[in-house]
């Protein structure tokens, strides 16, 4: 079994174990209760969100054009909470967000398991003097995730 495969298995069990957790949460802890970031959940699940896409993005751009590639850092200089806002995930409706983070992520997950070996060493310009080959970005995808879960979580437990 390819490492991408274990990955993607990886994905798909956090997103079976999340998804009933997500869906059973009350309006006033998905939408007043705040992170370190002034982030509420609903704004968490949107940014896992745009993850998912910019990276789904970036794993596809990375197999076919010129590495390294030059592929915007959405979460340069603090965009990310630009693209939270612009998208207003706060006012979303929740099992929409809920199920977009769910398809999100079930898609990357597909996404990984189909990357072409001999491209995992292909570049992403992430940065001023900073390239991230394809294969750390999937390996790193999970934790970035969990990352986010965790939050999630305090955020469920806090009182």
């Amino acid at each position: 079994m390819k490492e991408t495969d274990l990955i993607s298995l990886e994905l798909i069990s956090l997103v079976n174990d999340w998804e009933p957790v997500l869906k059973r949460l009350p309006e006033d802890i998905i939408s007043q209760r705040k992170n370190s970031q002034a982030r509420t959940i609903k704004q968490i699940v949107g940014h896992i969100i745009d993850s998912a896409s910019n990276n789904t993005h970036r794993i596809i751009h990375l197999q076919y054009q010129t590495s390294p590639l030059i592929f915007p850092n959405y979460a340069t200089f603090g965009n990310n909470d630009r693209w939270i806002a612009i998208q207003d995930f706060q006012n979303e409706d929740w099992m929409t967000l809920v199920q977009l983070w769910k398809y999100s992520l079930l898609h990357i997950s597909h996404v990984m398991k189909n990357v072409k070996t001999d491209k995992m060493n292909n570049e992403w310009i992430s940065g001023p003097d900073e390239k991230v080959t394809l294969k750390s970005m999937i390996i790193d995808f999970p934790r970035h995730l969990k990352l986010h879960l965790s939050e999630i979580n305090e955020l469920i437990n806090k009182e």
